[in-house]
């Protein structure tokens, strides 16, 4: 897997991707979708704006991925800090799902725009938004695998690094590795 973004005029960004690639990176931002869940349909005669109204969760996912993506504000702490972050959650988790949401529906959408990439590959072409969309997307599914496998800044974590082949764990650390190397040049591409 090589592709690496490279900047476009007009601040967009561009990354040649083969079939398998463009399958995982498919198939990754469809899992995310699952995992953040669908957005919330106003009823049937529901004000527009009453969107704009609706309360979040006021606890923290138990699914230890979506704490990553959607974590306490304020942190642990004593009962004021909790009573804090239930309150931040409660007004910001909905849009911060339907953001992230966004974000990865953007990824399926471009992907799927490219077609059949042929034995040859295709160039993905991203807009600004569009490369921003994929930044926060890659992010995301950083975050996601990286819990999964629970990857930690201590030394345990290198010990991942050095699986055999034969792991069950070793597709998804090569995933999490070239997930990063994307994200590493799409930062660079766009600064």
């Amino acid at each position: 897997m090589s592709g690496h973004f490279q900047a476009l005029p007009g601040g967009g960004a561009a990354v040649p991707l083969d079939d398998v690639e463009i399958s995982i990176l498919r198939s990754l931002a469809v899992q995310l979708l699952e995992l953040i869940g669908p957005g919330e349909v106003p009823a049937k005669g529901e004000d527009p704006l009453a969107e704009l109204f609706r309360e979040g969760p006021s606890e923290p996912p138990s699914d230890p991925a979506l704490a990553r993506l959607f974590p306490d504000a304020y942190g642990d702490g004593d009962d004021e800090l909790r009573a804090a972050s239930a309150e931040f959650r409660r007004y910001t988790e909905n849009d911060l799902r339907t953001r992230k949401r966004e974000d990865a529906l953007a990824v399926v959408r471009s992907l799927d725009a490219l077609g059949a990439a042929g034995e040859g590959g295709a160039v993905l072409r991203l807009t600004a938004d569009e490369a921003r969309r994929w930044l926060g997307a890659l992010n995301d599914l950083r975050l996601t695998i990286g819990t999964r496998l629970e990857v930690r800044d201590d030394d345990e974590s290198e010990a991942l690094y050095r699986l055999p082949d034969s792991d069950p764990r070793k597709p998804m650390v090569m995933a999490y590795l070239w997930l990063g190397a994307l994200q590493e040049t799409l930062v660079e591409t766009l600064m």
